[in-house]
């Protein structure tokens, strides 16, 4: 298997543990919202607080923010992007780096 190969199949493990986290995710965080109700209504924890909404409010705002992670920041900013923004800031220092050449030979 050459380089090429295997970063790619290296990101696609890495995307795929990255999803099946995050249905792991959804599926502990609907379990869990379930039991919080159950404690807080059924068995009579503070029923009068409701706390497990809020609870749950704030769960599902860290599970939103986990899901845009997985499906909106790293699809775009993958090992590509990565790859591109090197090159990109490579040229410009290797540009760089010749008009310090050219301004030293003048000088010398």
């Amino acid at each position: 298997m050459d380089t090429n190969q295997h970063e790619l199949y290296e990101y696609a493990r890495l995307r795929i543990k990255q999803k099946k986290r995050l249905y792991f995710h959804f599926v502990l965080m609907v379990v869990g919202s379930l039991f919080l109700l159950a404690s807080n209504y059924l068995l009579g924890l503070f029923p009068e607080t409701h706390w497990s909404l809020w609870v749950i409010t704030v769960w599902a705002f860290i599970f939103i923010l986990h899901f845009i992670r997985v499906f909106v920041t790293d699809s775009f900013m993958n090992k590509k992007w990565e790859r591109e923004q090197i090159d990109k800031l490579m040229t410009k220092q290797g540009r760089r780096i010749e008009q310090l050449q050219k301004d030293l030979d003048k000088n010398v």
